[in-house]
Parts: C-alpha cells; sequence; structure tokens
C-alpha cells in the first residue's frame, strides 16, 4: 500500500506537469497577483491570500524531502505569514 506521500505525488503529477509546460514566469505572476487582489479587496479578499497559502504548503509538501533544513524553515515562514495575513484580514474589525 502506498504511503500518503506517494500518494500526494502521483496525485500531483498531472497538475506539476501542467504547470512546467508554462512559461517560468507565469506562476510566479499568478501568485502574486493572487497575493495582491487578497491584500487590497476587502471583505473575502483573505480567500486569495489563501489560496496561496494552501498553493506553497503542497509545494513544500511535495519538495520537502529535498531541502534543506534552513530551505524548509524559510518556505514554512512564508506559508506561516500568508496564514497570519488571511487571519488578519478576515477577522472582523471593530
Amino acid at each position: 500500500m502506498p504511503s500518503l506521500r506517494e500518494r500526494l505525488e502521483t496525485a500531483s503529477l498531472p497538475f506539476l506537469t501542467r504547470i512546467s509546460a508554462l512559461p517560468r514566469w507565469a506562476p510566479f505572476l499568478v501568485v502574486l497577483g493572487l497575493l495582491v487582489a487578497g491584500i487590497f479587496i476587502p471583505g473575502w479578499g483573505w480567500v486569495f491570500t489563501v489560496v496561496v497559502a494552501l498553493f506553497l504548503a503542497w509545494l513544500l509538501a511535495l519538495s520537502w524531502p529535498r531541502l534543506t533544513a534552513v530551505e524548509r524553515l524559510m518556505r514554512s515562514a512564508v506559508i506561516l505569514l500568508a496564514v497570519v495575513v488571511a487571519v488578519v484580514q478576515a477577522s472582523p474589525r471593530s
């Protein structure tokens, strides 16, 4: 029986193949656009930030075995920052 990691890699392969076929700058611009939209859209813009955090967490999970400890820490910090931004945006303001 395959492990959770192997199932994640197998399920991710078609999507990763499509992403790798895009120009190198395209995924970056999509993530940047979602983050900017998440920051500047009032009300429900935090949803875009959550989508970016989930996407980055998915990429981190796939690349985890190949990363050094410092790379893992830095990528985890970026994801944590995105989650904190989303929580702050989603919290009700008085």
